[in-house]
C-alpha cells in the first residue's frame, strides 16, 4: 500500500525535515518572470495593458536572459511589487539603492 508523502516526512528526523523545509522555501523564492506573472495571477495581456505594451512585447521581455534594471523595476512595479537588489557576498549582503525610484 502506497504511504502518503507527510506520513514519509514525519519518519525523518526533525534537523533533516527541517533542513529540506529550508531548501524548499529556497526554490520557491527563484523564479523566472513568467512564473512570478503567474503567480500573482496576471496575463500577459493584462501585464502588457499596465506597461502599455503590445502583448507579444511581454512574451519576449519574458524570455530574455539579459535586461535592464529600469525595465526589471518597470515589470515588477506593474504587478504591484517593488525590485530590490541585494549583492550576497560570503560574510555579507548589501541592498544596493541606487536604482530606487525614491
Amino acid at each position: 500500500m502506497a504511504k502518503s508523502f507527510t506520513a514519509l516526512l514525519e519518519k525523518l528526523p526533525q534537523a533533516r525535515r527541517e533542513r529540506i523545509e529550508e531548501r524548499a522555501q529556497a526554490m520557491l523564492l527563484k523564479m523566472a518572470l513568467q512564473d512570478l506573472r503567474q503567480k500573482r495571477h496576471l496575463t500577459q495581456q493584462q501585464l502588457a495593458e499596465r506597461l502599455n505594451l503590445q502583448q507579444a512585447t511581454v512574451s519576449k521581455m519574458e524570455n530574455q536572459a539579459d535586461m535592464h534594471i529600469s525595465t526589471l523595476q518597470r515589470m515588477i512595479t506593474a504587478m504591484g511589487g517593488t525590485l530590490k537588489l541585494v549583492a550576497q557576498f560570503p560574510d555579507e549582503e548589501i541592498v544596493i539603492n541606487q536604482f530606487d525610484p525614491r
